[in-house]
């Protein structure tokens, strides 16, 4: 009974690092452009299909190779869209342009899945499989390993935003764009470097369920709510409070 409770608890706690991911990578989003990017959860979509549909599967790479491949694809895909879509709805009147503009975007990056790796589930066998024992407790590769990299990517990015030039423009941007214009920061390159980080995130966290999940066009819509669930509850307003803190 207890080492069912034990197996329970860890993958509670790997499934609750996944919607910690989600949350943060919508926060930075909001923090920096002050909108809302209801397209995250086709981010997350998009970034396991390019990992295994175009280059696991597709191409036959090495999984490294395929997630290193995934990483730079989603940055750069982040950088287009901050560039074609966030940046030029930022300054509308009216922040319900950019809702309808990230919503549209979630569609077309739905459809575009569809048009171009079929409607079919994938799979990608043998990738993050098998179970450690720890005495009756059986933990699998897959949550290990969603906990281990969930937890250095927070404190990569922790570290990115409170010790570098880059990270610390991100949270004076998020304080003040006319400040920080002013001071001589480049608010458009600060919110796609900010977008671009997040795209990655998403593809992060693809590439951690792609174990537990089949890879179809619906696999993420749930994460995304509940991860929009979370951060709502205290990410937005805790990130926040801190950036106007600390710039």
């Amino acid at each position: 009974m207890m080492s069912q409770i034990l197996q329970l608890i860890i993958n509670g706690i790997a499934m609750g690092f996944i919607y910690a991911l989600v949350s943060m990578e919508y926060t930075i989003i909001f923090n920096s452009t002050g909108l809302l990017n209801f397209s995250h959860d086709k981010f997350i979509t998009l970034g396991a299909y390019i990992f295994a549909g175009s280059f696991v599967l597709g191409l036959g790479a090495d999984p490294l190779v395929a997630v290193i491949a995934a990483i730079l694809s989603m940055f750069i895909f982040g950088m287009i869209v901050a560039m074609g879509i966030f940046n030029p709805l930022r300054n509308m009147p009216s922040r319900l342009f950019a809702i309808m503009g990230t919503i549209a975007l979630g569609r077309i990056i739905s459809e575009s899945i569809r048009l171009i790796y079929g409607a079919v589930a994938r799979t990608v066998p043998g990738f993050i499989t098998g179970v450690y024992h720890v005495g009756d407790v059986v933990v699998s590769k897959a949550n290990l390993v969603i906990i281990l990299v969930s937890a250095l990517v927070v404190l990569i990015l922790q570290t990115y935003m409170q010790k570098t030039r880059a990270g610390k423009a991100m949270r004076c941007v998020n304080q003040n764009k006319t400040a920080a214009t002013l001071m001589g920061i480049n608010v458009s390159r600060s919110i796609a470097i900010t977008i671009a980080i997040s795209a990655v995130i998403c593809t992060t966290i693809a590439i951690l369920i792609v174990p537990l999940y089949s890879i179809n066009i619906s696999m993420s819509n749930m994460i995304g709510l509940k991860g929009y669930a979370a951060g709502i509850i205290g990410a937005l307003a805790i990130s926040r409070e801190r950036s106007a803190a600390d710039c």
